[in-house]
């Protein structure tokens, strides 16, 4: 009946599931990581490398006052309180000892300074040396391979198996498979001793699956996702009996560019650099229409109200935040002007009430406190005044899905029909549901994938092998 077994089977190879991997190998367990795509990482690879960390040296270091409760109010906040408060303080309370994981049993690297972005009350956020989630991911890789942990690219997930008791068993996959083709590759059985732990991510790149879930994402809009983030892996969850949890709470980031596909190096311009140290306008008026660090939600709605067409402009002291700004040049994804004039003329915006716009906003600067739309104004802000400038045409796109598969604080999937788990069966990442409520921060997906995988690995780990 079984092709192979192992203590252990992790379906996913990004932040949870190798995470998951790790902490499982190293309790003594006998592990596979299988990943259906050709490549390891998934969108953890492609990701920004944003992590968010309430008591970090760093912050001790610049003496940021923050504290896990803090960010756990930050959390609420964006989420609108839709978020279940259990799992979303469990990656509060965990984001500093976690950062702190990557950085000595991984050996990962981050610059030397937080980003403070939106919807956070404090600078709390690292970001990888290489400005990428491959920053993470590769020194993962190493690990693994240090401990002999066998990671199986293109094999697609096919079947969940349960035993007799309803407890999860193991899974069928198809081996060689390519992608997208389900019939492609040789099916293959293999049995967990302990323990299932599902990672593969959010359903991001699925048009039919977030459009039944959220109509107005239609075909048409773009995404940021791996061309891998499909839904078939939560559809068999499902099916088996797990508590779906906020699937039409899907994401869109604000922050994209219109002149390049998915994430690119436009989205961390913006994020880094932008929305922090520049603004925001609407190109028909010339006018700023919100506050720039906002929460992502706050900053969609306000962006796609009325049709607006916005752009982010940020001068030469903003801009040296900007860690992918020569990429974003030299791919005509942002666009350098000596004068506000210029910029104005090949953005068709309206000169007179730009210029209005730039010069109200430097006043608010100077003045310490944004009376209009609330933009925190740190010590390092200055006004907006040094040529040469910068713009990036931004267009909304949909990036993280915040529903999923319901768990414990232990990672454990629940059952719909009883709310007790599903035995021997875990699940970690996008994929689960109910973190972030209604609106993701960003930097918080990475504490929360490293988290819960890290827990689901340990708990998978201690259940009692079968014969």
């Amino acid at each position: 009946m079984w092709n192979e077994e192992y203590d252990v089977v992790i379906i996913g190879s990004g932040f949870a599931g190798l995470a998951a991997a790790i902490e499982a190998r190293g309790a003594g367990s006998s592990v596979i990581v299988l990943e259906k795509m050709g490549v390891p990482g998934g969108n953890s690879t492609i990701s920004g490398g944003l992590v968010a960390a309430a008591g970090s040296p760093l912050q001790a270091k610049e003496n940021i006052q923050d504290s896990p409760e803090r960010m756990l109010a930050d959390m609420l906040a964006a989420g609108q309180d839709f978020n279940h408060r259990d799992l979303a303080a469990i990656v509060a309370e965990r984001s500093a000892e976690t950062l702190l994981w990557t950085i000595r049993e991984l050996g990962v690297k981050y610059k030397p300074e937080l980003s403070h972005l939106g919807g956070h009350s404090v600078a709390r956020t690292y970001n990888t040396a290489n400005t990428s989630g491959a920053g993470i991911i590769r020194p993962m890789l190493v690990k693994c391979r240090e401990m002999d942990i066998p990671i199986r690219l293109k094999a697609f997930l096919t079947q969940l198996i349960v035993d007799a008791e309803g407890d999860m068993e193991g899974v069928e996959v198809r081996e060689d498979y390519i992608f997208p083709n389900p019939e492609s590759g040789i099916v293959r059985r293999i049995r967990a001793k302990k323990a299932v732990v599902l990672a593969t991510g959010g359903f991001g790149q699925d048009k039919e699956f977030r459009a039944i879930q959220n109509p107005m994402l239609t075909e048409d809009v773009e995404c940021t996702n791996h061309r891998g983030a499909t839904a078939e892996s939560l559809i068999m969850a499902l099916k088996m009996g797990a508590t779906p949890v906020q699937l039409s709470m899907i994401q869109l980031g604000p922050w994209a560019s219109r002149d390049e596909e998915g994430f690119g190096v436009g989205s961390m311009f913006s994020m880094l650099a932008g929305f922090p140290y520049g603004i925001l306008i609407d190109l028909r008026t010339g006018e700023r229409f919100v506050n720039e660090q906002a929460d992502r939600k706050l900053l969609v709605d306000a962006m796609l109200s009325s049709g607006r067409e916005s752009i982010a402009i940020v001068d030469a002291m903003g801009v040296r935040h900007a860690s992918t700004l020569e990429q974003c040049l030299k791919r005509g994804v942002v666009r350098k002007f000596d004068t506000i004039e210029e910029l104005a003329l090949a953005n068709q915006a309206p000169l007179l009430p730009l210029k209005a716009t730039i010069e109200t906003y430097n006043a608010l600067i100077e003045k310490g406190r944004d009376d209009r739309f609330g933009k925190p104004i740190p010590k390092d802000l200055l006004p907006m005044t040094h040529p040469p400038y910068y713009a990036i045409r931004l267009i909304s796109k949909v990036h993280h899905c915040m529903g999923g598969i319901r768990i414990n604080t232990k990672a454990q999937v629940l059952r719909l029909d009883t709310g007790k788990p599903i035995g021997r069966f875990y699940a970690a990442g996008e994929i689960v549901g109910g973190v972030h409520g209604a609106s993701r921060l960003g930097s918080n997906a990475i504490p929360e994938c490293l988290v819960f995988g890290r827990i689901a690995g340990s708990h998978a780990a201690c259940e009692p092998a079968r014969s």
